[in-house]
């Protein structure tokens, strides 16, 4: 499948949770990249796939919530780093600066991670989401110190925007070890 969009719906309860996973699963032609329940007792399922289907498949998950809606959000043109770092398989060698934003919502942070990789030529690393976090998420990324401060600027004023930030970091130097817990 050709990804090109990703979509996002958080709900209230575990139960709906799975009950909303198949309704998009069955609305369209998209693939399931999370279902699992989450901090604090909720459930969140992501999606991906062509822009028209996972916007028919978000659609209907909403329609099929049952009052458990809690928030949901749809992203056309998702940059390739974004699908590659929230299913980190492989370990992506550093390259000079790395950054790191973090926010209280998940939804929010995959949007900013998505500006972060389209605002300069950063590689994202790993973007993780909510589990052991207290439902907060976070992506991390590398580059030249350039790159990574214009990169972490475009995310920050996303996350900021929102109210959900936590923090935003650039450590243009970092000791080769802080990697290892990175990567």
């Amino acid at each position: 499948m050709n990804d090109k969009s990703i979509g996002l719906i958080e709900l209230s309860s575990v139960a709906a949770g799975f009950q909303v996973a198949d309704t998009m699963l069955k609305a369209g032609n998209v693939r399931l990249i999370l279902s699992r329940s989450i901090c604090s007792g909720k459930y969140m399922i992501m999606i991906g796939g062509p822009t028209a289907a996972v916007q028919s498949a978000i659609n209907a998950g909403a329609e099929n919530a049952n009052g458990c809606l809690i928030d949901k959000f749809f992203l056309p043109n998702v940059h390739p780093d974004v699908f590659v770092a929230l299913g980190r398989t492989q370990v992506a060698q550093p390259n000079g600066a790395l950054g790191i934003l973090e926010s209280f919502n998940v939804a929010t942070l995959i949007l900013a991670a998505d500006a972060s990789a389209k605002a300069a030529s950063v590689t994202l690393l790993e973007i993780r989401l909510a589990m052991a976090l207290g439902g907060k998420a976070f992506v991390t990324m590398t580059g030249d110190v350039g790159s990574v401060q214009t990169a972490i600027a475009a995310g920050k004023a996303i996350i900021s925007e929102a109210g959900v930030l936590v923090n935003a970091v650039v450590l243009s130097r970092p000791h080769p070890d802080v990697y290892r817990e990175v990567i």
